[in-house]
């Protein structure tokens, strides 16, 4: 379903983020667009730089990752030279997400980037969390019109409404932002999932998920929080070698993950009261209400011993709320066990 279409029905619109899980292979990559689509995926997202677009080749400190994490040891552009999807290949992923019926989306890093897409025909775009302070490349990306997804990972509320705030004043007021934690894998006591909530009453947006952790809990809980999109890793298996590939969803998963996201959002359903129409099919079936509990002859008071609440399959006597205005009354007729009490039987 497209984007437009998700908002408008208030479903979830589900991105599988390809990144670097095609393993440097054209032909991985459109497998994992037919894997994506066949796993229930709205949209595939690819991420368009190199090396040399998104950092520079340096062997200073202020390059070289020591966090204990997936890429510790990296020089940054090597890592980036290593992840990266050839923009050659974007327009065959593209046509590849048409024959599937699903659309393409792609994350710009660059003013050259974005110029690149927006000549093979790029229909909205995504802005990563690292990019949200880069207000000058936002502007640029905003100035095409097209829908901007956002993502806040390590965003200060303060950061936040000055990315949104640009992306405005270029007259674009097409944003989604989405809630984030930037480490990968995230651990769910770092989801913070309830502020999901909280950044829809502050930024006046719609908001959605992306999510680093694994599994599909975070992703749920989300959709039942009104998350409008979900955007999680997506391999054809995590034994495929790849930059992502440890933190991502293999296609058996993603599947379980979207039926679950949708399951939630038909569950949280609308404010009701009162029996739904299956429960009327079934005549409150197993409903308390009064019945004659042994027999009963015409002219006998109605006791705590011939008369009770209690379930019955599809017939039901009096509200149980009438039980003791009815003790003392005497019966009608006579009454077999078994039989539901109704105002007519009694004076």
């Amino acid at each position: 379903m497209r984007l437009d279409e998700c908002l408008k029905n208030k479903r979830a619109y589900i991105i599988a983020e390809m990144s670097a899980n095609h393993g440097g292979s054209l032909e991985n990559a459109l497998e994992i667009v037919e894997a994506a689509a066949k796993a229930g995926a709205d949209c595939l997202k690819t991420q368009t730089y190199t090396a040399d677009t998104i950092t520079i080749d340096c062997d200073g400190e202020a390059f070289k990752i020591h966090d204990g994490g997936l890429w510790d040891g990296y020089n940054l552009h090597d890592l980036y030279k290593e992840a990266y999807t050839p923009w050659e290949w974007m327009e065959p992923i593209k046509k590849k997400c048409e024959e599937c019926g699903i659309d393409f989306l792609s994350t710009p890093f660059d003013t050259t980037s974005v110029d690149y897409l927006e000549n093979i025909g790029e229909e909205f775009y995504k802005i990563a969390s690292f990019e949200l302070v880069d207000i000058p490349f936002i502007k640029y990306v905003a100035k095409t019109g097209k829908p901007i997804i956002m993502s806040t990972g390590m965003g200060t509320e303060e950061e936040i409404r000055e990315a949104i705030d640009a992306i405005k004043s270029q007259g674009n007021n097409n944003i989604i932002i989405l809630k984030c934690c930037s480490v990968y894998p995230t651990v769910s006591s770092d989801l913070n999932l309830n502020t999901i909530t909280d950044m829809k009453e502050k930024f006046g947006v719609p908001v959605g998920l992306s999510d680093h952790s694994m599994g599909g809990t975070a992703a749920i809980a989300a959709a039942a929080l009104g998350a409008v999109v979900i955007e999680k890793h997506f391999c054809l298996g995590r034994d495929i070698p790849s930059a992502d590939s440890a933190f991502s969803m293999e296609p058996e998963e993603f599947a379980a993950m979207v039926k679950g996201v949708h399951d939630a959002e038909l569950a949280l359903g609308k404010v009701f009261y009162g029996p739904t129409e299956a429960e009327k099919a079934g005549e409150y079936t197993n409903r308390r209400s009064l019945f004659i509990v042994e027999d009963v002859k015409k002219g006998e008071a109605l006791t705590d011993k011939n008369v009770r609440s209690i379930r019955s399959y599809n017939i039901q006597g009096m509200k149980p709320k009438y039980y003791e205005e009815v003790l003392g009354k005497t019966a009608k007729a006579d009454y077999k066990r078994g039989t539901p009490l109704d105002w007519s039987m009694v004076e």
